[in-house]
């Protein structure tokens, strides 16, 4: 998805914030959109799709994680979160509700442009999947990574967040394969991303607990000092 056919919306109550990334954005050919608030947001995603949303935690009203948390699904666009919080846990939290990148502030604008590029490219990877390939089936378990949705043995669908999604497609497209955190979070998220071993294991644990919850028997096995084990046979359409 090249610069130009991708439009961004920059949303980030400080007006200075908003003005430097529109233009610099807008200057390397993407089109910016930008809102204040949530309900600017709204007003802006009614007037167009947008291919990236690029949403500040500490908003006015409804803050950025409830805004992430409440978009994430099967059609809502990527989202890389900005804020000044630099705590490991923040930085968790913003992963767990579905964004696919979290960025301190204050943050080089290259860096988030860079990040921007990331993002785009790996969806534009994933819609490029065949369909004949795009179903993964395990242990009675159905996993659409078109749909991106994960479907129990008895046809409940399991709600997946991003985080949880790019972990399962990462296992299913290598199974009973030990897979390091190094290799998972790149598998997951890309060579990019500079996200954390403790954001994998989170992850990690809430992935295991769905899938237990749903009748799933030791699906994804730990393998002590080495990493993560995926140990069903994965069959492929």
């Amino acid at each position: 998805m090249g610069p130009a056919s991708a439009r961004i919306l920059m949303v980030d109550d400080d007006p200075g914030i908003r003005d430097v990334v529109s233009d610099f954005l807008g200057r390397h050919g993407y089109n910016v959109d930008t809102a204040a608030d949530a309900r600017e947001m709204e007003e802006a995603l009614q007037r167009a799709p947008v291919d990236l949303i690029v949403l500040d935690v500490m908003l006015p009203g409804e803050d950025g994680l409830a805004i992430c948390r409440r978009l994430a699904g099967d059609e809502a666009p990527p989202i890389i979160m900005l804020s000044a919080m630099s705590e490991d846990t923040d930085r968790i939290v913003g992963l767990e509700v579905g964004a696919d990148d979290y960025v301190s502030k204050p943050c080089n604008p290259r860096e988030l442009l860079a990040r921007i590029r990331a993002v785009l490219r790996r969806t534009e990877q994933r819609s490029d999947a065949r369909s004949s390939m795009a179903i993964c089936e395990f242990s009675g378990w159905r996993l659409d990574l078109i749909r991106r949705e994960l479907r129990s043995p008895q046809a409940i669908v399991v709600h997946l967040s991003s985080g949880e999604f790019g972990l399962l497609r990462a296992f299913v497209e290598n199974p009973q394969r030990v897979l390091t955190r190094d290799q998972l979070l790149e598998l997951a998220r890309g060579p990019e991303s500079d996200a954390f071993d403790r954001a994998i294991d989170v992850q990690i644990s809430r992935l295991r607990r769905k899938l237990d919850d749903s009748g799933g028997q030791d699906l994804i096995r730990t393998v002590r000092n080495e990493g993560y084990m995926f140990t069903a046979k994965v069959k492929r359409q």
